[in-house]
């Protein structure tokens, strides 16, 4: 069932306007305390885990800054095992964790099929065992995917999307879902540069994955822009560049389009936390 507004609007402060994406293990304990005080909303873990206990070791290093994944694969986990650690998590950290799951891309995975259908009845499992409906969100690109995070789940957390995606996900999900997308960075005024940190994690694999192609067409890139690692024009659009104040005005157009928080996945540092200190103006 669909969220009302006041359960996005909770969700909205407890996640915060900011938040940094990294994939699994690849934050140390004394750089998420360190997010938590420059008060970014949440940390997102993405790298389609087979259990939560890279979660927990967040949380413990913290005290207050929500954790979400990003995402859990619903092709290599079992949603009941899950949804359990979900519970477990949930008892020890109380209110601070929150699960994104999604069906990943086919070339990754020997089972997929019917994503829509899965992720249908990975929730299904969720609900058996007792994950709120609003402390889980969807990884979603395409309408129907969308409408699924909105009807039942929190919201949406779509990935390497740039914000004209955000304008159409907002009007596909409605006023009362979250959504959350992620955003790469590299602070560099040299833009040859920093398209040679952006260019090759968004070409491997993502330029070479249906899903993500077919969404990237569906915003008007063509065939031209993916083929060769990707345009100058396309790495743009989904890797912000610049100085510091310049990433955080590409990085808020997606709250202008209409996203509640947005996730910023720092390129090509070695410790993160000095440039989202930069693009926060801490």
């Amino acid at each position: 069932m669909s969220q009302d507004t006041d359960v996005r609007e909770a969700a909205i402060k407890q996640f915060g306007t900011h938040g940094a994406w990294g994939w699994f293990k690849q934050f140390s304990a004394e750089q998420v305390a360190r997010m938590e005080e420059l008060g970014l909303g949440t940390v997102w873990l993405g790298g389609s885990p087979k259990h939560l206990q890279p979660v927990r070791d967040v949380l413990a290093a913290t005290s207050s800054i929500t954790v979400a994944t990003g995402i859990v694969n619903i092709w290599n986990t079992d949603a009941r095992v899950i949804g359990e650690e979900f519970l477990a998590l949930d008892a020890e950290h109380p209110g601070r964790f929150y699960l994104g799951i999604g069906a990943g891309h086919p070339e990754a995975t020997q089972e997929y099929a019917t994503p829509y259908e899965a992720v249908s009845r990975y929730l299904d499992v969720l609900d058996e065992v007792g994950v709120p409906v609003h402390r889980r969100l969807l990884a979603a690109l395409g309408p129907r995917m969308l409408r699924l995070s909105a009807d039942r789940s929190l919201g949406a957390h779509p990935y390497l999307t740039p914000p004209p995606h955000t304008k159409i996900a907002r009007e596909t999900l409605g006023s009362s879902a979250l959504l959350a997308p992620e955003h790469k960075v590299v602070v560099d005024t040299d833009p040859v540069a920093a398209r040679a940190v952006g260019r090759p994690p968004v070409d491997q694999p993502y330029l070479h994955l249906r899903n993500y192609v077919s969404n990237l067409k569906r915003l008007g890139f063509t065939d031209a822009d993916i083929a060769d690692g990707g345009s100058d024009a396309l790495i743009d659009a989904l890797v912000a560049h610049g100085d510091a104040a310049t990433v955080r005005a590409k990085v808020d157009e997606h709250l202008a389009a209409g996203a509640d928080h947005v996730t910023i996945q720092v390129l090509g540092s070695s410790d993160p936390t000095v440039e989202l200190a930069a693009i926060l103006g801490k």
